[in-house]
Protein backbone atom coordinates (compact mmCIF):
# COMPACT_ATOMS: atom_id res chain seq x y z
CA UNK A 1 0.00 0.00 0.00
CA UNK A 2 1.67 3.46 -1.04
CA UNK A 3 2.06 6.32 1.97
CA UNK A 4 -0.82 8.01 -0.11
CA UNK A 5 -3.17 5.33 0.34
CA UNK A 6 -2.40 4.55 4.11
CA UNK A 7 -2.76 8.80 4.28
CA UNK A 8 -6.14 8.48 2.88
CA UNK A 9 -7.22 5.02 4.33
CA UNK A 10 -6.35 7.07 7.92
CA UNK A 11 -8.18 10.33 7.50
CA UNK A 12 -11.46 8.22 6.01
CA UNK A 13 -11.30 5.92 9.41
CA UNK A 14 -10.70 9.26 11.54
CA UNK A 15 -13.66 10.62 9.74
CA UNK A 16 -16.01 7.69 10.24
CA UNK A 17 -14.83 7.44 14.08
CA UNK A 18 -15.95 10.68 14.37
CA UNK A 19 -18.87 10.87 12.67
CA UNK A 20 -20.35 7.49 14.96
CA UNK A 21 -19.31 9.30 18.17
CA UNK A 22 -20.91 12.57 16.76
CA UNK A 23 -23.71 9.93 16.35
CA UNK A 24 -23.77 8.88 19.48
CA UNK A 25 -23.99 11.81 21.44
CA UNK A 26 -26.58 13.54 19.70
CA UNK A 27 -28.66 9.69 19.90
CA UNK A 28 -27.50 9.26 24.18
CA UNK A 29 -27.92 12.83 24.95
CA UNK A 30 -31.36 12.96 23.62
CA UNK A 31 -32.78 9.93 24.94
CA UNK A 32 -30.47 9.66 28.21
CA UNK A 33 -28.99 13.23 28.72
CA UNK A 34 -32.06 15.65 30.15
CA UNK A 35 -35.22 15.31 30.26
CA UNK A 36 -38.19 17.21 29.02
CA UNK A 37 -38.76 19.97 31.93
CA UNK A 38 -42.89 19.92 32.99
CA UNK A 39 -45.07 22.95 33.84
CA UNK A 40 -44.32 23.66 37.64
CA UNK A 41 -48.32 24.98 38.99
CA UNK A 42 -48.68 23.85 42.71
CA UNK A 43 -51.29 24.44 44.26
CA UNK A 44 -50.77 27.52 46.80
CA UNK A 45 -53.09 25.67 49.84
CA UNK A 46 -50.79 22.78 49.49
CA UNK A 47 -47.81 25.17 50.40
CA UNK A 48 -48.82 27.14 52.72
CA UNK A 49 -46.66 25.70 55.55
CA UNK A 50 -43.93 26.08 53.12
CA UNK A 51 -40.24 28.37 52.92
CA UNK A 52 -38.79 28.71 49.15
CA UNK A 53 -35.29 28.50 49.78
CA UNK A 54 -32.58 29.13 46.80
CA UNK A 55 -29.12 26.55 47.29
CA UNK A 56 -26.03 26.85 45.13
CA UNK A 57 -24.79 24.41 43.37
CA UNK A 58 -21.65 22.52 42.04
CA UNK A 59 -21.12 24.36 39.15
CA UNK A 60 -22.52 27.64 40.96
CA UNK A 61 -25.84 27.23 39.59
CA UNK A 62 -29.23 27.14 41.73
CA UNK A 63 -30.97 24.50 43.00
CA UNK A 64 -34.79 25.62 44.29
CA UNK A 65 -36.71 23.59 46.98
CA UNK A 66 -39.26 24.02 49.83
CA UNK A 67 -38.74 24.06 53.23
CA UNK A 68 -41.55 22.58 55.37
CA UNK A 69 -41.69 22.45 59.42
CA UNK A 70 -43.16 20.04 61.23
CA UNK A 71 -44.74 20.42 64.68
CA UNK A 72 -41.63 19.27 66.50
CA UNK A 73 -39.54 20.23 69.14
CA UNK A 74 -36.35 21.37 68.15
CA UNK A 75 -33.78 19.86 67.36
CA UNK A 76 -35.35 17.93 65.08
CA UNK A 77 -34.87 15.44 62.41
CA UNK A 78 -35.57 16.29 58.47
CA UNK A 79 -35.22 14.39 55.07
CA UNK A 80 -34.37 15.85 52.08
CA UNK A 81 -36.41 14.92 49.47
CA UNK A 82 -35.70 14.06 45.92
CA UNK A 83 -37.82 13.35 42.57
CA UNK A 84 -37.43 11.17 39.83
CA UNK A 85 -36.11 12.04 36.04
CA UNK A 86 -38.03 13.88 34.19
CA UNK A 87 -40.05 14.61 37.81
CA UNK A 88 -39.99 17.51 40.54
CA UNK A 89 -40.19 18.59 44.39
CA UNK A 90 -44.18 18.95 43.62
CA UNK A 91 -44.23 15.89 43.01
CA UNK A 92 -43.14 14.22 45.96
CA UNK A 93 -45.31 16.73 48.59
CA UNK A 94 -46.99 13.44 49.43
CA UNK A 95 -43.93 11.87 50.63
CA UNK A 96 -43.05 15.08 52.64
CA UNK A 97 -47.09 14.87 54.50
CA UNK A 98 -46.60 11.84 55.45
CA UNK A 99 -42.65 12.26 57.32
CA UNK A 100 -43.94 15.96 58.54
CA UNK A 101 -46.98 13.73 60.00
CA UNK A 102 -44.52 12.08 61.43
CA UNK A 103 -42.63 14.47 63.04
CA UNK A 104 -39.60 15.66 60.43
CA UNK A 105 -39.11 18.68 59.06
CA UNK A 106 -38.45 18.11 55.05
CA UNK A 107 -36.69 19.52 52.62
CA UNK A 108 -38.09 18.83 48.94
CA UNK A 109 -35.83 19.64 46.41
CA UNK A 110 -35.42 20.09 42.40
CA UNK A 111 -32.16 18.51 40.94
CA UNK A 112 -30.77 20.72 38.06
CA UNK A 113 -32.73 20.50 34.69
CA UNK A 114 -35.91 19.81 36.90
CA UNK A 115 -38.93 21.76 38.78
CA UNK A 116 -37.65 25.27 39.36
CA UNK A 117 -33.78 25.13 39.63
CA UNK A 118 -31.05 26.11 36.99
CA UNK A 119 -30.33 23.86 33.99
CA UNK A 120 -27.85 21.27 33.63
CA UNK A 121 -25.53 20.07 30.41
CA UNK A 122 -26.17 16.54 31.29
CA UNK A 123 -28.60 15.39 33.80
CA UNK A 124 -27.41 11.85 35.57
CA UNK A 125 -27.41 9.89 38.93
CA UNK A 126 -24.14 11.23 39.61
CA UNK A 127 -25.44 15.14 38.97
CA UNK A 128 -28.68 14.35 41.17
CA UNK A 129 -26.11 13.39 44.12
CA UNK A 130 -23.70 16.36 43.61
CA UNK A 131 -27.39 18.18 44.22
CA UNK A 132 -28.02 15.82 47.34
CA UNK A 133 -24.44 17.08 48.70
CA UNK A 134 -25.18 20.52 48.06
CA UNK A 135 -28.35 21.04 49.67
CA UNK A 136 -27.52 18.75 52.75
CA UNK A 137 -24.27 21.04 53.28
CA UNK A 138 -26.92 23.69 53.14
CA UNK A 139 -29.60 21.67 55.31
CA UNK A 140 -26.76 21.37 58.45
CA UNK A 141 -26.09 24.67 58.33
CA UNK A 142 -29.28 25.65 59.80
CA UNK A 143 -30.20 25.78 63.49
CA UNK A 144 -33.33 23.94 63.89
CA UNK A 145 -31.63 20.77 62.45
CA UNK A 146 -30.13 18.32 64.22
CA UNK A 147 -27.25 17.18 61.62
CA UNK A 148 -26.80 13.70 63.03
CA UNK A 149 -30.36 12.41 62.33
CA UNK A 150 -30.81 13.60 58.34
CA UNK A 151 -32.61 11.01 56.11
CA UNK A 152 -32.20 11.03 52.20
CA UNK A 153 -35.46 10.29 50.21
CA UNK A 154 -35.64 9.89 47.05
CA UNK A 155 -38.00 8.72 43.97
CA UNK A 156 -36.11 6.22 41.22
CA UNK A 157 -33.04 7.79 39.83
CA UNK A 158 -33.22 10.27 42.83
CA UNK A 159 -33.24 7.15 45.21
CA UNK A 160 -29.95 5.31 43.62
CA UNK A 161 -28.36 9.24 44.12
CA UNK A 162 -29.68 8.92 47.98
CA UNK A 163 -28.00 5.86 47.81
CA UNK A 164 -24.65 7.16 46.13
CA UNK A 165 -24.71 9.95 48.48
CA UNK A 166 -25.04 7.83 51.68
CA UNK A 167 -22.52 5.44 50.77
CA UNK A 168 -19.60 8.36 51.93
CA UNK A 169 -21.78 10.47 54.11
CA UNK A 170 -21.60 8.89 57.65
CA UNK A 171 -23.28 11.42 58.57
CA UNK A 172 -26.98 9.92 57.31
CA UNK A 173 -29.04 8.25 59.22
CA UNK A 174 -30.85 6.64 56.80
CA UNK A 175 -32.85 6.60 53.23
CA UNK A 176 -35.71 5.46 52.63
CA UNK A 177 -35.78 4.29 48.47
CA UNK A 178 -38.73 4.45 46.18
CA UNK A 179 -38.67 2.32 42.92
CA UNK A 180 -34.79 2.40 42.66
CA UNK A 181 -32.93 0.59 39.71
CA UNK A 182 -30.39 -1.77 40.73
CA UNK A 183 -28.38 -1.03 37.97
CA UNK A 184 -28.98 2.02 35.35
CA UNK A 185 -26.69 0.49 32.51
CA UNK A 186 -29.23 -2.61 32.72
CA UNK A 187 -32.21 -0.46 32.55
CA UNK A 188 -30.70 1.74 29.54
CA UNK A 189 -29.80 -1.52 27.34
CA UNK A 190 -33.26 -2.31 28.17
CA UNK A 191 -34.49 0.41 26.68
CA UNK A 192 -32.07 0.57 23.91
CA UNK A 193 -33.73 -3.02 22.44
CA UNK A 194 -32.30 -5.67 21.63
CA UNK A 195 -31.62 -4.90 17.62
CA UNK A 196 -28.69 -2.70 18.91
CA UNK A 197 -25.18 -4.35 18.59
CA UNK A 198 -23.53 -5.64 21.51
CA UNK A 199 -20.52 -3.32 20.31
CA UNK A 200 -22.42 -0.15 19.58
CA UNK A 201 -23.98 -0.56 23.27
CA UNK A 202 -20.20 -0.81 24.92
CA UNK A 203 -19.40 2.09 22.85
CA UNK A 204 -22.87 3.92 24.25
CA UNK A 205 -21.70 2.99 27.51
CA UNK A 206 -18.39 4.18 27.93
CA UNK A 207 -18.98 7.31 26.14
CA UNK A 208 -21.78 7.83 29.04
CA UNK A 209 -19.32 7.01 31.23
CA UNK A 210 -16.82 9.74 29.42
CA UNK A 211 -19.71 12.25 29.36
CA UNK A 212 -20.66 12.16 33.12
CA UNK A 213 -17.63 11.32 34.77
CA UNK A 214 -18.13 8.26 36.49
CA UNK A 215 -18.14 4.96 36.02
CA UNK A 216 -21.25 2.71 36.27
CA UNK A 217 -19.33 0.45 39.20
CA UNK A 218 -19.14 3.93 41.32
CA UNK A 219 -22.52 4.74 41.70
CA UNK A 220 -24.81 1.86 40.54
CA UNK A 221 -27.25 1.06 43.37
CA UNK A 222 -26.62 -2.58 43.18
CA UNK A 223 -22.88 -1.71 44.31
CA UNK A 224 -23.34 1.48 46.45
CA UNK A 225 -26.35 0.07 48.67
CA UNK A 226 -23.53 -2.21 50.54
CA UNK A 227 -20.98 0.61 50.94
CA UNK A 228 -22.92 2.95 53.54
CA UNK A 229 -23.71 0.31 56.00
CA UNK A 230 -26.74 2.37 57.31
CA UNK A 231 -30.30 1.39 57.26
CA UNK A 232 -32.01 1.51 54.08
CA UNK A 233 -35.94 1.16 53.54
CA UNK A 234 -36.95 -0.44 49.77
CA UNK A 235 -40.47 0.53 48.89
CA UNK A 236 -41.51 -0.75 45.33
CA UNK A 237 -44.40 -1.35 43.29
CA UNK A 238 -45.59 -5.02 42.53
CA UNK A 239 -46.90 -3.46 39.25
CA UNK A 240 -43.78 -1.39 38.16
CA UNK A 241 -43.63 -1.70 34.34
CA UNK A 242 -40.61 0.72 34.26
CA UNK A 243 -37.99 -0.66 37.17
CA UNK A 244 -39.18 -4.15 37.50
CA UNK A 245 -40.02 -5.42 40.84
CA UNK A 246 -36.72 -7.83 40.74
CA UNK A 247 -34.47 -4.98 41.08
CA UNK A 248 -35.78 -4.74 44.56
CA UNK A 249 -35.14 -7.92 45.42
CA UNK A 250 -31.45 -7.37 43.86
CA UNK A 251 -30.52 -4.91 45.68
CA UNK A 252 -32.01 -5.82 49.34
CA UNK A 253 -29.86 -9.12 48.87
CA UNK A 254 -26.90 -6.40 48.62
CA UNK A 255 -27.68 -4.51 51.21
CA UNK A 256 -26.48 -4.82 54.73
CA UNK A 257 -28.41 -6.33 57.46
CA UNK A 258 -30.39 -3.43 57.95
CA UNK A 259 -32.31 -3.20 55.17
CA UNK A 260 -35.80 -3.54 54.69
CA UNK A 261 -37.94 -4.56 52.01
CA UNK A 262 -41.55 -3.43 51.53
CA UNK A 263 -43.78 -4.76 48.36
CA UNK A 264 -46.63 -2.31 47.80
CA UNK A 265 -48.90 -4.66 45.69
CA UNK A 266 -51.30 -1.83 44.35
CA UNK A 267 -48.43 0.64 43.23
CA UNK A 268 -47.12 1.59 40.02
CA UNK A 269 -43.49 3.14 39.31
CA UNK A 270 -45.20 6.55 39.78
CA UNK A 271 -47.89 5.83 42.45
CA UNK A 272 -45.96 8.15 45.06
CA UNK A 273 -49.33 8.61 46.98
CA UNK A 274 -49.02 4.86 47.68
CA UNK A 275 -46.60 5.77 50.59
CA UNK A 276 -49.61 5.25 52.89
CA UNK A 277 -50.29 1.98 52.54
CA UNK A 278 -46.67 1.38 53.62
CA UNK A 279 -47.12 4.11 56.74
CA UNK A 280 -46.47 1.82 59.26
CA UNK A 281 -43.70 0.12 57.91
CA UNK A 282 -42.31 4.17 57.27
CA UNK A 283 -42.98 4.94 60.63
CA UNK A 284 -40.60 1.70 62.34
CA UNK A 285 -38.01 2.61 60.31
CA UNK A 286 -37.80 6.39 60.77
CA UNK A 287 -38.18 5.68 64.85
CA UNK A 288 -35.62 2.98 64.41
CA UNK A 289 -33.28 5.05 62.53
CA UNK A 290 -33.76 8.35 64.91
CA UNK A 291 -32.82 5.75 68.08
CA UNK A 292 -29.90 4.93 67.04
CA UNK A 293 -28.53 8.30 66.49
Amino acid sequence: MTPARRVLLATGSAVAAIGLLVAVDRGLRRRFGRPPRRDISPDADSLRDYQDVEIRAIDGSTLRGWLRKSTATEPVAAALIVHGWGGSAHDMLPVSDALIDLGLDTLLLDARGHGRSDDVAVSSMPAFADDLRAALQWIRTTDRVDAERLVLVGHSVGAGACLFVAADDAGIAGVVSLASMADPRDLMAGLMGPRVPTSFARLAFLYIEHVIGHRFREFAPIYTIGRGHIPVLLLHGARDATVPVEDAYRLHAQAPTTSTLVIVEEADHFSIEALDSARPELSKFLKEVRGQR
